[in-house]
């Protein structure tokens, strides 16, 4: 294993460990839910808008589940402040995977991808561009 691989797996056990923006935001534009079945996976994002309605000021999260998922909820919702919602619609996994800078394996990817799709159906819940579903299923 190389010294940078191991430094990005201790970031990963340290905010498994030590959420960042863990909690409840009373005042969110919106908030949405969502599960991983394959591996019991769980998380709900609060998100709150700047005053333009698109600029996000501040996130939280809470969940359950394996050290992928909730180390990449963390760091998304450090990474979500100051980011439009088409910059949110314009993520995709790869965004994550080197967000999280490990390799993923295959079964592990839909763990790390949760909390990105979790904010993306709700923000576009909140748009008007999809139906409202109670949760997003990460299958």
């Amino acid at each position: 294993m190389s010294m940078g691989s191991d430094m990005y797996r201790q970031q990963i056990l340290d905010h498994y460990r030590n959420p960042r923006n863990y909690g409840e935001l009373a005042d969110a534009q919106f908030s949405h839910e969502g599960v991983n079945p394959s591996c019991g996976d769980e998380l709900e994002f609060d998100v709150s808008l700047e005053d333009d309605g698109e600029t996000i000021e501040r996130v939280a999260f809470r969940g359950d589940g394996c050290a992928i998922s909730q180390a990449s909820a963390s760091m998304l919702s450090q990474k979500l402040p100051g980011m439009s919602l088409d910059e949110v619609a314009a993520m995709d996994r790869d965004d994550v995977i080197d967000m999280l800078g490990v390799e993923i394996s295959p079964m592990r990817v839909k763990c790390a991808v949760l909390a990105e799709k979790v904010v993306q159906d709700g923000a576009e819940i909140y748009e008007g561009e999809k139906d409202e579903e109670r949760t997003t299923t990460e299958d």
